[in-house]
């Protein structure tokens, strides 16, 4: 490695700690946590190293650890949704599981001890959660009806499956791509309205195509269309800065995009700034070096140039939430989009879940990054039996037009970083909003604990970021509001627009904004 990677002077402690023991190590150490508990355990390793292997101290719930799974393009099978359900279940009130908005699953409640015996039962059913957090690759998001969805361009989910392999050595871990200046994110889509919102994502696949002749694509007609991606870089959400990806000029072929995958985060790994972790995310780079050096860095690693970028992609199409019954591509099947309140789901849910997908489907679940489910492969004939199974009246295939497009963060619940409670809050408001207004279309409200802003607030039509106000001398939990984002075709992040709103007085507010700018009618 070189540059900043190779510099032990002005490291921050992070990069002290990773430089002293590669996080994957605590992999071949597991038995030994278990046996020691988690109050005997080394503080780095507890509170940090664990992360690699997917398990995060939590002290807001002191020996109740969360853990996040890897799933490539939102996958899963109905078998692993039954092992992540018997694990959930043995940890009563405090187990539970949130769909994530990296289509994407956290457990919570688990116990240091059971980690031998849970990391068993994932590798019966072909479950990993290596190197899902901390300076790693994040779970690679794909289109949520990839091979459902007769529109389609591009079917995603071997190619993110191939990324997946690349970086965690087939989910065994992949000390390669273990050690990153920062977190980094990707996402690769092959629909039409961006349902994967590329513009959030440190690196990102658009599709586009280019005319064979204008590229001189080898013995290819010259009027013939070729598909490939557009590939942007650099967009993410911190505490102290948000910015949406830009485009590198590039356009890459399906068969390129792995290999792209590994140029980028080799250029990242070796070169991204480590000295403060506010500033260590891609884009960071990019400011330093300029998108040109970039570029031609990637191209270096990669062994050959881009091809310019298409003059257009083909994201056309305003954003789906696909809750509902559509027709899949295939005469004769449908698939099923359920509306999860705020992502959360228990043990009962999810073997129900399981069940459903087994006895109507083939067994395949899926999740979105609005923290819902899709149940693929369901016959014409088996439908209407389907929609009258007990669990689609809490897990709705036509919510209101607020909840159906509701997200949340983990909260304050679980989650030492946020400054208020989430989950809970945002349901017990947008029931009361539906209850005093009527609405034309939905309205996307994400709620956010903290700056973080896992709960994505900047793509909201309102985003609600967690803060602390003063009122009549008091510490009171409040949010910033955000309003303008924009997903599916011409993507753009919203802006914080009012400041600092104690919790007890928002929902007047959110009432007044939305009569006033969503149309709202009081009932």
């Amino acid at each position: 490695m070189t540059d900043t990677a190779t510099t032990t002077t002005n490291l921050n402690k992070f990069e002290k700690f990773k430089a002293e023991k590669d996080g994957l190590a605590v992999k071949g150490e597991i038995e030994k946590f278990a046996a020691l508990g988690w109050e005997a355990m080394d503080e780095i390793d507890r509170d940090h190293r664990l992360k690699w292997v997917g398990v995060f101290f939590r002290p807001v719930t002191p020996g109740k650890f969360m853990m996040r799974l890897r799933m490539p393009n939102g996958i899963l099978t109905s078998s692993q949704m039954g092992v992540l359900a018997q694990v959930v279940q043995r940890y009563g009130d405090d187990g539970c599981a949130d769909i994530t908005t990296r289509q994407n699953i956290q457990l919570r409640g688990i116990r240091i001890e059971d980690l031998p015996d849970i990391f068993n039962r994932f590798d019966t059913v072909g479950l990993t959660s290596v190197q899902s957090g901390m300076d790693n690759v994040r779970n690679i998001t794909g289109d949520p009806v990839a091979g459902l969805d007769a529109d389609e361009l591009y079917d995603t989910r071997e190619l993110v499956q191939q990324i997946q392999d690349m970086l965690t050595n087939k989910g065994e871990g992949n000390p390669e791509f273990s050690n990153l200046p920062r977190k980094f994110n990707i996402a690769i889509t092959g629909g039409r309205d961006n349902s994967v919102h590329a513009e959030i994502n440190d690196l990102a696949f658009v599709p586009a195509f280019q005319e064979a002749g204008e590229q001189n694509l080898a013995s290819v007609h010259s009027q013939q269309k070729i598909f490939g991606f557009n590939v942007l870089v650099g967009g993410f959400f911190s505490a102290k800065r948000c910015e949406a990806a830009i485009p590198l000029n590039a356009w890459v072929l399906p068969e390129d995009v792995v290999a792209v995958c590994r140029a980028v985060l080799e250029v990242f790994r070796d070169h991204g700034p480590r000295a403060n972790r506010q500033k260590s995310r891609l884009m960071w780079l990019i400011d330093q070096w300029g998108l040109e050096k970039f570029r031609a860095e990637v191209e270096n690693r990669l062994g050959k140039s881009f091809l310019p970028a298409a003059a257009k992609d083909e994201i056309d199409w305003e954003k789906r939430d696909h809750i509902g019954v559509y027709k899949q591509k295939e005469p004769g099947l449908n698939y099923v989009g359920l509306h999860i309140p705020v992502g959360r789901l228990y043990a009962e849910d999810m073997f129900e879940i399981a069940r459903l997908a087994q006895v109507y489907g083939s067994g395949e679940i899926r999740f979105t990054v609005e923290q819902n489910i899709v149940l693929p492969n369901i016959s014409d004939s088996r439908l209407a039996t389907f929609l009258t199974e007990p669990l689609l009246e809490r897990f709705s295939i036509d919510p209101g037009l607020l909840t159906r497009s509701l997200v949340s963060c983990t909260g304050a619940q679980f989650c030492n970083f946020a400054l208020i409670e989430t989950k809970n809050r945002a349901l017990a408001m947008i029931k009361a909003l539906e209850e005093d207004l009527t609405f034309t279309k939905p309205v996307r409200i994400h709620w956010t604990g903290c700056p973080n802003s896992c709960g994505q607030p900047q793509v909201a039509d309102i985003g609600l970021m967690g803060t602390k106000t003063r009122k009549n001398g008091k510490t009171l939990e409040a949010v910033d509001i955000y309003m303008g984002g924009k997903v599916g075709k011409d993507a753009h992040l919203g802006t914080c627009v009012i400041k600092s709103i104690p919790c007890e007085d928002l929902q007047p507010v959110l009432q007044d904004l939305l009569i006033k700018s969503f149309g709202a009618k009081p009932r």
